[in-house]
């Protein structure tokens, strides 16, 4: 009989910390663990849920969350697109989004992203004017002439000013943050492991929309 108690303990326990892990996972509430978007964007309607991290690389949550965003994209399947914009509030906001779409525009990998947040972040060079970005990537083969070409191309003018419309639309006041297809925001509340459960439940939620 006792050993009979102790094997139902025992299982009771369990019933209940599953039942918490499956209500921290699954019931994530609207207004409280994300929220809608006011004005939301457009969605495609073509099957793909559109998920974006909007960041900044001066932001030291965002060079903290970099590589836990980073290996949750990888995992995903071609039903949901993963792409990041960035902030352009400011001077060096909008300088540093040109860096970004600059990269891009070069074809250079990762790396390049990620040597943006160690330079700024562990070496304390801020990139903070238009000569220490043409020395920064000089580090990848690009010369002066070639970058300062690139950052002030029509192609990066252009993806910075979309990048501002789209953080004017969403209200965008705070860095780092998950928008899911243009509808939903999830904003860092709590570990990077949780946002990232949040916006696999949100992804959930809108896939029949998408």
């Amino acid at each position: 009989m006792k050993k009979l108690s102790k094997y139902l303990i025992t299982y009771l326990f369990i019933i209940f910390f599953a039942s918490l892990t499956y209500s921290e996972d699954n019931n994530y509430r609207i207004g409280v663990d994300y929220r809608l978007v006011d004005n939301p964007l457009p969605v495609k309607k073509d099957g793909v849920v559109e998920v974006t991290e909007t960041f900044w690389y001066g932001c030291g949550g965002c060079y903290q969350f970099d590589p836990a965003v980073n290996a949750w994209s990888s995992k995903q399947g071609s039903d949901v697109k993963f792409s990041k914009i960035p902030v352009t509030w400011g001077p060096v906001h909008q300088l540093h989004a040109s860096l970004y779409y600059t990269i891009e525009a070069l074809g250079l990998d990762s790396s390049a992203h990620s040597a943006v947040f160690v330079t700024i972040h562990k070496e304390g060079n801020f990139l903070s004017n238009p000569k220490s970005i043409q020395d920064f990537l000089k580090g990848f083969g690009v010369s002066p002439e070639i970058s300062q070409q690139y950052i002030n191309s029509f192609t990066v003018k252009q993806k910075v000013n979309r990048a501002m419309k789209h953080g004017r639309q969403l209200k965008v006041s705070s860095t780092p943050i998950m928008i899911v297809d243009g509808k939903y925001i999830i904003e860092p509340r709590g570990s990077y492991d949780k946002i990232l459960k949040v916006v696999d439940h949100v992804i959930e939620l809108q896939k029949p929309n998408s």
